[in-house]
């Protein structure tokens, strides 16, 4: 028992201190790495994958549930984070993640975050760890099998 209460003890310092050092240094400006969920997010992350067998192979098609639907050849407007798909500073085809890849060393152990591939209208955005915000039309991708991702913000302009 006196094992548990040292292990209780010692987690509550241990997030005092955490928590200490981020509030302690905030001209460090350490981005605020909050899930940036809204109800468009929600309806992303309810998209599902059938699973066929063709022979050997598994084939897994995107399953859009109706409330995903509602949403297809519609204009959104989608908070989250860059994702870039190639090097550079600039970008105008990134995928956007509700949360930022590089969140922590254990991101992936409880899943991938929803993410959605964005194609700017006209101008490239500059690359940031910070939250941004696109609008754009939601379209679902026919041909997810050939590289590209199954949700697309297409003519998509930033918001400040």
């Amino acid at each position: 028992m006196k094992k548990y209460i040292a292990l209780l003890f010692i987690s509550f310092i241990s997030l005092g201190y955490l928590q200490a050092q981020v509030t302690q240094f905030p001209e460090m400006n350490v981005p605020d790495h909050t899930p940036m969920m809204n109800s468009t997010w929600d309806a992303i992350d309810k998209m599902m994958y059938k699973v066929t067998n063709e022979g050997n192979k598994k084939v897994y098609t995107p399953s859009y549930p109706a409330v995903l639907k509602a949403l297809e050849n519609k204009v959104v407007e989608l908070p989250g984070y860059l994702v870039p798909l190639n090097s550079g500073r600039t970008h105008t085809t990134f995928m956007l993640s509700v949360l930022p890849v590089m969140q922590c060393m254990f991101c992936g152990s409880n899943g991938i975050p929803p993410m959605v591939e964005i194609f700017m209208k006209n101008d490239a955005i500059k690359f940031t760890e910070e939250p941004i915000k696109v609008k754009g039309k939601m379209v679902f991708n026919p041909e997810p099998l050939k590289g590209n991702a199954e949700i697309q913000i297409v003519d998509a302009v930033l918001l400040k």
